[in-house]
């Protein structure tokens, strides 16, 4: 804060002590608790049971993403990657009904957007996995 105080600064909320104290008490529990550890290996976990998912369903065009940020592209055919935007629409319900909660959007409405937080478990991911699976199934 004395740091600011010789400058000249323009931001409302950031810079303020309660806001660098929080920041840095999240950077401690993220060390603490090994959460960029278990991002890396959840995402590894999520990438790899998409990919699974990818060769048992042909709705999905692609699977992609780094750590726990990933897209599944869902195509109507896989020759010729016509976005599925009705089919990710559906996906999308049955995800929610089964209690998931995931995010779409691209440019064609057709991708599953998947963000989960860094303190997820393998055995939330399992759920993911099993609940899509069931969801594309049901297309």
């Amino acid at each position: 804060a004395k740091t600011l105080s010789e400058r000249i600064h323009f931001n409302t909320f950031g810079g303020n002590p309660m806001a660098c104290a929080q920041g840095r008490a999240v950077l401690e529990v993220i060390e603490e608790e090994g959460l960029q550890a278990n991002a890396l290996a959840r995402g590894r976990q999520l990438l790899s049971g998409l990919e699974k998912l990818q060769k048992k369903h042909d709705l999905i065009g692609q699977v992609r993403g780094l750590g726990l940020m990933l897209g599944v592209e869902l195509v109507k055919d896989p020759s010729s990657k016509e976005p599925a935007k009705a089919e990710c629409a559906q996906v999308f319900e049955t995800c929610r009904e089964f209690g998931l909660l995931i995010g779409k959007g691209g440019l064609h409405g057709n991708v599953l957007r998947i963000k989960p937080p860094m303190c997820i478990t393998s055995a939330d991911c399992e759920f993911l996995l099993d609940v899509l699976d069931q969801a594309f199934a049901a297309v």
